[in-house]
C-alpha cells in the first residue's frame, strides 16, 4: 500500500476557526497523526458567512462567487501558514483534503453547499487538492453526511467494542463501531442552539464549561415539546443542517431566565444524543467524545448520568479531539486518490459503498 503525507482542512458550522492537521496514511489501516493548528477567520469574512447562514436557502440559488473565492483563499491561506509554522516544505505534501465551509445541507433535496473552489485552492497551494467530498454520495441517494465514520473505524481498530464515537459540534453525530459494523447519523443539536442563545442573551459565543446551564433547571414541559420533533422518530441514516431545530426551539426565547434557557437547551442536547443508543444494534460499552462540546462539563456530566457507561473525551485513548475532523479529511483525501469508498450504506444510506471527492491537480 502507498503511504502518503496528507493535510486535512476543516471549518465547522460554528466558524470559530479553520482547523489544519497533517498525517501519514495508506487510506486504510495505517494512520500516523501529526500536529494540528487552528487559524481564525478574518472577522469581516466571518460576519459575511454568518449573514449567509441567517438565510441559508439563498445558497441554493446564488453562487456568491466573491464570497466563495474569499473562503477558498482563507482555507488555502491557513494551509500556507501551517506549512510555515511547522517548517514543512510544500513538496513534502502529497494531497490536501479541504472540506470547505458548509453553508447549506438539505439531503432530501439532494443538495449540499460548501464554499471552497478546488481549482483555485490547488493553484494557490501548488499541491493537489481534494474537495466536494459529499456530492457523489448525495447524487447516489445518500445523506452526504456524516463523513468521519471510516476514519473513526481506522483509529478504533484496537479498542473494545461496541463503541460509540460522539462528535459534539454545532450538530451532534455518532459513529457506532462493532467489528465490521459501522453505523452513523446525526442525533440532533449539540452546541448550535446553546451557542446562538448565549450570543443573543449574553453576547458570549458559548456557555463556557457549561457554567450558566449548570446553575439552571431545565423547563420540563418545554423539553418534552422539543423532544417531540419528528426527526427523532426517524431511523438512521439521517443528517441535519445546522439550523434545522432553530424554529422548533424558538419557544426557548420566551424563557425570561437565562440559566433556565441554557439548562433546557443543554438537557435537550443530552436527551437527543442519549436517544441514539436505541437506534444501534448493541449497547455501546463506552462513548468517546470529540468536538468542542466535550469541554462543556454540564453536557458531559449529563451524558454520563443518562447513559450509565463511561463517557470520556477522545484524548482518553490518545486521539486529538481538537483536530480529529481535520485529520479525517486528510485521510479521506488519500482514500479519494485511491478510489476507495468514503461512505457506506450504514453511514449515509447510500445504496452501496461510495467513492467520492473531486481531485484538482496543482
Amino acid at each position: 500500500m502507498t503511504i502518503r503525507t496528507a493535510i486535512g482542512v476543516m471549518s465547522g458550522t460554528s466558524m470559530d476557526a479553520i482547523d489544519v492537521a497533517i498525517l501519514r496514511t495508506d487510506g486504510r489501516d495505517f494512520v500516523q497523526t501529526g500536529p494540528g493548528r487552528a487559524y481564525s477567520y478574518d472577522p469581516a469574512l466571518r460576519d459575511r458567512l454568518l449573514a449567509v447562514l441567517a438565510r441559508p436557502e439563498a445558497a441554493m440559488d446564488d453562487p456568491m462567487p466573491a464570497l466563495d473565492a474569499a473562503v477558498s483563499d482563507a482555507h488555502a491561506g491557513a494551509v500556507v501558514e501551517f506549512l510555515r509554522d511547522f517548517d514543512i516544505p510544500a513538496g513534502a505534501i502529497d494531497v490536501v483534503g479541504i472540506h470547505g465551509q458548509t453553508i447549506f445541507h438539505k439531503p432530501e433535496a439532494r443538495f449540499t453547499r460548501q464554499f471552497g473552489i478546488g481549482a483555485r485552492m490547488a493553484a494557490l497551494l501548488g499541491i493537489d487538492v481534494v474537495n466536494r467530498f459529499r456530492h457523489a454520495d448525495l447524487a447516489a441517494g445518500g445523506e452526504g453526511a456524516p463523513l468521519a465514520p471510516l476514519y473513526h473505524k481506522a483509529l478504533a481498530a484496537g479498542l473494545e467494542q461496541p463503541l460509540m464515537v460522539l462528535n459534539l459540534g454545532g450538530v451532534a453525530n455518532v459513529t457506532y463501531l462493532d467489528g465490521e459494523t459501522v453505523i452513523a447519523f446525526d442525533t440532533g443539536p449539540a452546541s448550535a442552539l446553546l451557542d446562538d442563545f448565549m450570543l443573543r442573551r449574553r453576547g458570549a459565543p458559548f456557555d463556557a464549561d457549561g457554567a450558566l446551564a449548570a446553575t439552571g433547571t431545565p423547563d420540563a414541559a418545554l423539553l418534552g415539546k422539543l423532544l417531540a420533533h419528528p426527526y427523532f422518530a426517524r431511523r438512521p441514516p439521517k443528517s441535519l443542517d445546522r439550523n434545522a431545530f432553530h424554529a422548533w426551539a424558538a419557544a426557548v426565547e420566551r424563557i425570561n431566565d437565562d440559566a433556565t434557557g441554557a439548562a433546557t437547551l443543554a438537557a435537550f442536547t443530552v436527551a437527543s444524543v442519549a436517544s441514539a443508543a436505541a437506534l444501534v444494534p448493541g449497547m455501546p460499552r463506552r462513548w468517546l467524545v470529540t468536538g468542542g462540546g466535550r469541554h462543556n462539563a454540564t453536557l458531559m456530566q449529563g451524558l454520563r448520568e443518562t447513559l450509565g457507561v463511561p463517557v470520556e473525551p477522545v484524548e482518553a485513548v490518545g486521539w486529538d479531539g481538537d483536530f480529529l475532523e481535520a485529520q479525517c479529511f486528510a485521510y479521506l483525501a488519500v482514500r479519494s486518490l485511491d478510489g476507495l469508498p468514503l461512505s457506506l450504506p450504514g453511514t449515509t444510506g447510500v445504496p452501496e459503498a461510495m467513492p467520492g471527492g473531486e481531485v484538482w491537480r496543482a
